[in-house]
């Protein structure tokens, strides 16, 4: 009897030193995958591919060999749809021959949980005709909200509402992160920014 388990316990030894390994190493990836701080003048925009309503891929590296991009991290859908990003992403809507001007590309990222987050984006944008230059992306379980260093973290939040110019050489020129629903840049604001 002694003998039968014996090779067990060291099977289940094994399979539990196993297990916390793997937890370990899916940690550690975890963390990988977290930006420690977000985005600041001067540096390298971090790249990403996300994708737009219509379930194309859009890159930020792309994008910005054709010209500078304007990012704009909307809130999302924290259950419900942001009255304030609604009236933001028209401002610039509403600007968009400006932005068109200096050959500028607006990509507005609609973060939040997986689960029907491409039907809340698509609410969102719904009564709203965004121009040629804009892009509305979904950003499913905040992986670049993460990686962007942008989650707010907090009951009915998603991200912090922040707006970004990136030049074609990739490099951030503007920077605006706000820690609260206001405090949004306008238009008139991003246009002076983008050169």
């Amino acid at each position: 009897m002694t003998i039968c388990f014996q090779p067990t316990k060291r099977l289940f030894h094994i399979a539990v030193i196993a297990l916390i390994t793997a937890s370990f190493s899916a940690t550690a990836y975890a963390e990988d995958t977290k930006a420690q701080s977000p985005p600041a003048v001067g540096e390298q925009a971090r790249d990403f591919a996300l994708k737009s309503l219509d379930s194309k891929t859009v890159k930020l590296s792309a994008l910005t060999k054709e010209g500078p991009v304007v990012l704009l991290v909307l809130r999302g859908y924290p259950g419900y749809q942001c009255p304030i990003c609604t009236r933001q992403v028209g401002d610039f809507v509403r600007n968009a021959s400006g932005f068109a001007e200096k050959k500028a590309r607006v990509v507005m990222v609609y973060p939040g949980p997986a689960d029907n987050l491409t039907q809340y984006a698509k609410e969102f944008a719904r009564g709203k005709t965004l121009p040629e230059n804009f892009y509305l992306l979904t950003d499913p379980d905040y992986k670049f909200t993460n990686a962007y260093a942008l989650r707010w973290d907090a009951p009915r939040e998603t991200a912090y509402p922040s707006t970004f110019v990136i030049g074609d050489d990739n490099k951030i020129s503007f920077a605006k992160i706000s820690k609260k629903h206001g405090g949004r840049t306008s238009a008139t604001e991003v246009l002076k920014e983008v050169k």
